[in-house]
């Protein structure tokens, strides 16, 4: 079909960084869930595939799934979807390993096995020779519940030690048949989760009650963690022009964050805080440099990586630019800032999250607004003529007057650049609504209504007019895409049924995904639906003694310390940022 020259196209103006090898018998194709721009500017799923592909008992493919045009003929014309290197059938393979970076791709998961013509749940696949479905990546960490009747066996944690131990498991295992894949040895890993093992029971209402395990051992799945990442390099590996990033040569600098802020996933589900040494970091830029002027910088919060001022400016000497992911303002130095300026850096992006002081003490920002406003003016002194500028809404115990802050706040930095005399080319304000995530002292929080989260944002609009005009440009994410997240991201395994029922009805797009999940609440409400009412795990306060979907999972960290940090955020309490050399509180060290 046409979509197969277009694949072929693709990987004509790839660029492998690496030596390619096809490998062994073990057939294992490594899919990620979403469109191949988006997969191919994702450095997990580049890491986990050079995984794969580097072990001389694996035959690797990748899988992506595909274009709008592309699913569109294949839905017409009832065709299998294929692989992404030889165009083979998924059915094929042995092993189908999606990559999951983000919940929302649970949906796109569905739809990949269905159009591979493969049956998205277990129980349907059992003893007819079907591949073996495997997931991980940073979604599954979280909360794997919603896709949990789907996927045969689940990979916890992070991958470098996890994957190579996965396939040594498999290949001494692999006498078994296709039709009876080698599930009990590869349970046995750290790390594996084997959702079949797992059954909760629910009341009346719908909440867990108990969740009955009957496999061997313990039932916690202890999520895998590299503790020294020097031991790997974590970088692009594959370059195209086609992903998102196409200009920039990719680099992660650390996992997790010190901060703690209280909705961020990133800093509870990476701890501890982890860094790569500068001489790494700066190592792997100047490879990059040989390809591309830009290096990414990737990770949770960059202005706080150690010697980041030094790499950026041997970056700029060899004359590139650093492109970190997101600055903290109290990190952001002198010498940061005149770095990033150099050689055509013109825009920046700096993360305040909350617009007043007090909001940035509920969320633990640890930042005050002179600081936000001193990186402001060293940003724009040094050259940066574009801010970017991230903030959060409908955060728990936010107030009206915490939502006219952010624009008064982006006011005063536009003032500051005035007195400054320097131009601001435009001010972004980036807007999302406040999604619960599993494993954060906000877990418990319920997503404000999709309403209420309106008017605010009318608000801020009608207030960052008058505070700048056009000079400020404001980017809000809808709330209905908000309401999927949060529904994917607090799920239980029934939300798999709710899955199924978008998928069937062809949901792609936003605004059909919402009207389906409306649809699904007028008939649950009027007693015609099974499903579950999607507002009972979007817009419901989940209860501090419940047991939650992902609880069986051991992040390390003791559930009283987020509730801790839950009832801090009530009172307007700040943490100290993690002290990984002597503190052990929350569990992770």
């Amino acid at each position: 079909m046409y979509f197969r020259k277009r694949a072929l196209e693709r990987i004509a103006r790839e660029k492998p960084l690496y030596q390619r090898s096809r490998g062994g018998d073990i057939r294992v194709c490594v899919v990620y869930p979403n469109i191949y721009r988006l997969g191919m500017a994702n450095l997990g799923f580049q890491s986990i595939f050079h995984i794969f592909e580097s072990d001389p008992r694996v035959a690797a493919d990748r899988a992506f799934l595909p274009d709008a045009d592309e699913r569109a003929a294949i839905e017409e014309h009832s065709s299998a979807s294929q692989s992404f290197e030889r165009g083979d059938p998924l059915t094929d393979f042995d092993i189908l390993a999606f990559s999951i970076s983000f919940e929302t791709d649970y949906l796109n998961v569905v739809s990949m096995l269905r159009m591979a013509g493969i049956p998205p749940r277990r129980a349907d696949r059992a003893g007819r020779g079907y591949p073996l479905i495997i997931a991980g990546g940073s979604a599954v960490f979280l909360n794997p519940e919603p896709i949990a009747d789907f996927v045969d066996l689940f990979l916890i944690g992070e991958g470098e030690e996890l994957a190579p131990e996965f396939i040594a498991a498999y290949a001494a295992a692999r006498g078994a048949t296709r039709a009876s894949p080698p599930l009990e040895p590869l349970a046995r890993i750290e790390g594996a989760y084997r959702p079949d093992y797992f059954h909760p029971i629910h009341d009346d209402t719908g909440r867990i009650v108990t969740v009955d395990y009957c496999g061997p051992g313990e039932s916690r799945v202890r999520r895998r963690l590299i503790r020294d990442l020097n031991q790997f390099t974590t970088a692009s590996l594959i370059l195209t022009e086609e992903s998102v990033f196409g200009d920039m040569y990719l680099v992660e600098a650390s996992r997790g964050c010190q901060w703690g802020c209280r909705f961020c996933a990133a800093g509870f589900m990476y701890r501890p805080i982890r860094y790569r040494s500068p001489e790494r970091i700066l190592e792997e830029a100047a490879r990059g440099l040989t390809e591309r002027k830009v290096i990414g910088l990737v990770g949770a919060e960059m202005a706080s990586v150690p010697g980041v001022a030094e790499i950026a400016s041997a970056v700029a000497e060899r004359g590139g630019r650093l492109s970190p992911s997101s600055l903290k303002a109290d990190c952001i130095t002198p010498a940061l800032a005149s770095a990033l300026a150099r050689n055509g850096n013109r825009s920046v992006t700096i993360a305040p999250e909350a617009g007043s002081e007090r909001m940035r003490k509920v969320i633990n920002k640890n930042l005050s607004e002179a600081e936000i406003l001193r990186a402001a003016e060293l940003l724009i002194g040094g050259g940066v003529e574009n801010l970017k500028f991230y903030f959060m809404l409908a955060l728990p115990e936010e107030r009206d007057d915490d939502v006219r802050e952010i624009a008064r706040l982006t006011g005063t930095i536009l003032e500051r650049a005035r007195a400054l005399k320097r131009s601001v080319g435009r001010v972004t304000v980036s807007l999302n609504p406040f999604v619960p995530k599993p494993w954060t002292p906000f877990q418990w929080d319920p997503m404000a209504d999709a309403g209420a989260i309106k008017r605010k944002i009318a608000l801020l609009r009608a207030a960052l007019g008058r505070s700048g005009g056009a000079t400020i440009a404001l980017d809000a994410e809808s709330p209905r895409e908000a309401y999927f997240q949060t529904l994917v991201s607090r799920g239980d395994r029934r939300v798999g049924a709710i899955l199924e029922r978008l998928d069937a009805r062809r949901c792609v797009e936003p605004g059909a995904i919402w009207r389906e999940l409306r649809a699904i609440r007028c008939d649950v409400i009027a007693g015609d639906s099974r499903l579950p009412n999607p507002d009972f795990y979007v817009t419901r306060q989940y209860a501090h003694d419940e047991i939650l979907p992902w609880d069986f999972i051991d992040h390390h960290i003791h559930k009283w310390f987020l509730l801790s940090e839950r009832k801090k955020a009530h009172y307007e309490h700040q943490s100290k940022p993690c002290d990984v050399t002597r503190c052990t509180v929350c569990g992770a060290c």
